[in-house]
């Protein structure tokens, strides 16, 4: 039989974990928010790796590639965002030749001019570049190679013209022209610029000072010798760089004088470091030597000086010679020391050699020399013996 039991109107305890996850869960609008605002960043940041691994288009020379309805735009309404799909065609034009930082640095402004901004670039070609600016250094390819691997360029518009007309920029679908607002003069107008300016599509930007495609061709034209012999150098012939024999003599001349000049300061800072080593390797020795001589003399003077070791030893040694030359004194009634009786009567009675007569002395002639006492005369050492032996009778 199966037991009913009343429901407990208390609710359940819940662990700290599942406490902690209902007072931390957001509510459902915020999190499918969250989820759409994480979708379209992932989105965006696909569509820009994209975008980077390739270089930019080029514009097609029939018609615009927007799908998207093109309705004129205010700039109040371009800063407060467009869809998506919508984006706001900013249009920057120039010669961009020896493309450097301050191009760079333009394109960047008119690339972050709105949230959703499509860069257009129109390069102007050789043929209108040099009727009315002049030479340029790079060809025209590659200018727009150079503006096609830019990171704010989306399109490049080849032989764009140098003066836009309305035709142009409905052709290409433009919102608004970015440039720096300095009125720029040219193809007999004080400003290319100024109908663009009436009709509230210009949006200045700032120009970067100090690095400008005039300035690097004067530091080139500055310095030719330099760069002249530079090229010489790397291999180039003077054909190519358009110098006549004597300048190229010349330059491989002071070339030449250069080399030397490199070989000579590198002699002298390795000579310098040589010296250098020398003086100090000879500071050194001279310090060793004074402290090793005035160790010799301490101990010269420790061992020869007025109480050294080596008078001590001379007079000790001194001494022991003289106490071992000179016999020591018996003590007196001593009878080890005295020497036997007969002995001493033999050698009394023994007769002293007698002494040389004094013509000896005035002849010049030496004496005859004494009979040595360790060989005595056999008669004597026989008288010697009979009366020691007398000596003992008596006895």
């Amino acid at each position: 039989m199966l037991s009913h039991r009343r429901a407990d109107p208390r609710p359940s305890p819940m662990s700290p974990l599942q406490d902690t996850w209902r007072k931390s869960s957001t509510p459902a609008p915020c999190l499918e928010r969250s989820v759409l605002v994480g979708t379209l960043s992932f989105c965006l940041f696909i569509l820009l790796y994209a975008t980077l691994r390739e270089p930019a288009i080029f514009a097609r020379e029939t018609s615009c590639e927007c799908r998207a309805p093109h309705e004129k735009l205010s700039i109040a309404q371009a800063r407060c965002g467009t869809p998506v799909d919508r984006p706001v065609r900013v249009y920057a034009d120039g010669i961009f030749d020896l493309f450097h930082a301050g191009h760079a640095r333009a394109l960047m402004q008119a690339k972050n001019l709105f949230p959703n901004t499509y860069l257009i670039v129109g390069v102007c070609s050789d043929e209108l570049t040099h009727r009315y600016k002049g030479f340029t250094v790079m060809t025209e390819d590659e200018r727009y190679e150079a503006l096609r691997h830019s990171r704010y360029v989306d399109e490049v518009v080849r032989d764009a013209p140098w003066t836009l007309s309305p035709e142009f920029l409905e052709k290409h679908k433009i919102d608004f022209v970015a440039h720096d607002d300095i009125p720029y003069s040219s193809a007999g107008s004080k400003d290319v610029y100024k109908h663009i300016k009436e009709a509230g599509m210009f949006v200045p930007t700032q120009r970067t000072e100090g690095i400008s495609t005039s300035d690097i061709i004067t530091r080139i034209v500055r310095d030719y010798d330099v760069y002249a012999r530079r090229n010489l150098q790397r291999g180039y012939t003077a054909k190519e760089l358009n110098v006549s024999y004597i300048n190229e003599k010349k330059y491989r001349l002071q070339n030449q004088v250069d080399r030397m000049k490199e070989r000579v300061k590198t002699v002298e800072e390795k000579s310098k470091h040589f010296v250098y080593k020398v003086e100090e390797k000879s500071h050194d020795l001279i310090l060793k030597w004074e402290e090793k001589s005035r160790e010799f003399i301490g101990n010269f003077l420790e061992l020869f000086g007025p109480d050294g070791t080596w008078k001590q030893m001379f007079q000790d040694r001194s001494g022991r010679m003289l106490q071992a030359s000179s016999p020591r004194e018996s003590p007196h009634g001593s009878p080890s020391s005295s020497p036997p009786r007969g002995r001493s009567l033999s050698l009394s009675r023994s007769p002293s050699p007698p002494s040389p007569p004094r013509s000896w002395a005035f002849s010049g002639l030496s004496p005859p020399s004494p009979p040595s006492p360790a060989s005595p005369p056999k008669g004597a050492s026989a008288s010697i013996s009979s009366m020691s032996e007398g000596d003992e009778d008596e006895k």
